[in-house]
């Protein structure tokens, strides 16, 4: 009989408070865009954007020590983050269960700077609008424009069964989702101390 082993990898707002009081080997990787981490961020957590972790993992991987906590909006990136650094030995990192909100909404410190809307708010208000234009312009233009409406369903069916966001990495590059800090790859990696 093959044994069933699960890997918990997952981390509860307020014991995560409780590590950060207590535990100085604790490093938080937030692998949100640089404009959603000045927008709001865990105190003390390191901003390494998710495109920036998945092409140099090796070299983060390095400077990480065993008490490793990754994240972002809702987990789903977290999760991307966490199986590339499982992929280089990184075994032991945790996915903070309701991302830096649930953080904040559980009584955790938090930096807040300038507010904008949130990437998965985005992607859901563009995908819900161009569906409804789809509609509304295959009623009344053409019945061939009803396809927008299909080919928006179609990615975002794709989009939940491969964990990707084709839309939301668009977004992403939008202008009012860039920022002056934008962290290069030496910045984003070697803020996190050596050794930790």
């Amino acid at each position: 009989m093959a044994s069933n082993t699960s890997t918990v990898t997952a981390l509860d707002p307020e014991t995560l408070r409780d590590w950060i009081t207590r535990h100085e080997d604790l490093i938080i990787v937030d692998v949100r865009s640089a404009a959603e981490f000045e927008t709001m961020h865990i105190r003390g957590s390191y901003n390494v954007p998710l495109p920036l972790l998945s092409e140099h993992t090796d070299e983060l991987a390095e400077r990480l020590g065993q008490r490793v906590v990754l994240v972002c909006q809702s987990g789903v990136r977290a999760e991307q983050a966490r199986q590339r650094l499982d992929g280089v030995g990184i075994d032991t990192a945790l996915i903070l269960t309701g991302g830096v909100p649930g953080f904040a909404a559980a009584g955790g410190d938090v930096v807040r700077g300038a507010q904008r809307w949130d990437l998965e708010r985005q992607v859901r208000l563009t995908a819900g609008s161009l569906v409804l234009a789809g509609l509304l312009a295959g009623k009344l233009v053409s019945p061939k424009l009803r396809l927008l409406a299909g080919a928006i369903g179609t990615g975002l069916t794709f989009s939940a069964a491969t964990n990707t966001c084709a839309m939301g990495n668009a977004l992403s590059k939008m202008p009012w989702n860039k920022t002056a800090s934008e962290p290069t790859a030496a910045a984003a990696i070697n803020q996190i101390p050596a050794g930790s």
